[in-house]
């Protein structure tokens, strides 16, 4: 059996059609039908990727989500019949990671799954190579073969999307990036209204490294272009 995947969906029909159709790419399924399941069963299995539902009895998608991302990084799909960008939004600031509206389409769902089992995987990938060790930028310092950024000497808790993002700018200091390419660069697909997408994850990054997340220091806004991460004159 291949990577596991937690499927999680009142609708229980919808479950059975998404395990078959990752079951039919090798993927190894769970099922939950609300959030208090789901936690039970990431409490005892070992789960490579969620999917999960918003509307749902006992314990919601997005109260599930925040619950999950207390103790683990594992990427998130939030599932909801709702597509509305507020919606989408919501389920970002919890903590997912993609979002995908129902009805899905299921060739892009496999694409999505894959796409973030492959960026999990990479970050715990001791055999994938480094072009560079260490990147330090003020208080910041990002190892790039232990896929960790530090501030202040602290381990900063980044999801793997979030990981990527600071990556990205750690390595292109002082480079502006369109949303667009980061999304590109991140979810390694083409970016189709990904300006709420991108914004959301650099807020919640800054909200994890910075002092003062409303007043950045060094991951900035250019407005009209993109964001980048601002390289400091000090490397104390």
């Amino acid at each position: 059996m291949g990577e596991c995947v937690l499927v999680v969906d009142d609708d229980r029909d919808i479950v059975k059609a998404i395990s078959i159709l990752l079951e039919g790419e090798g993927y190894e399924v769970l099922k939950a039908y609300d959030g208090l399941q789901a936690l039970d069963i990431l409490s005892t299995r070992e789960v490579r990727l969620v999917l999960i539902d918003v509307m749902m009895p006992k314990l919601d998608g997005l109260s599930a989500v925040m619950r999950i991302r207390e103790t683990q990084n594992i990427p998130i799909i939030v599932l909801s019949a709702k597509s509305e960008d507020s919606d989408k939004v919501l389920g970002l600031s919890m903590g997912a990671d993609d979002y995908v509206a129902k009805p899905y389409n299921p060739q892009e769902l496999k694409a999505r799954v894959k796409s973030h089992l492959r960026r999990y995987t990479s970050l715990g990938d001791i055999h994938t190579k480094n072009r560079s060790d260490e990147i330090k930028n003020g208080r910041l310092l990002y190892r790039a073969d232990e896929k960790v950024l530090y501030a202040d000497g602290e381990a900063v808790k980044l999801t793997a999307t979030e990981t990527k993002i600071v990556e990205l700018f750690m390595r292109n200091l002082g480079r502006v990036f369109p949303a667009e390419e980061i999304y590109r660069r991140v979810w390694e697909e083409e970016a189709f209204s990904s300006e709420n997408t991108v914004m959301v994850h650099i807020r919640r990054i800054r909200e994890k490294m910075e002092l003062n997340p409303k007043e950045p220091e060094y991951l900035k806004v250019v407005w009209g272009i993109g964001y980048k991460m601002e390289k400091q004159e000090k490397s104390n």
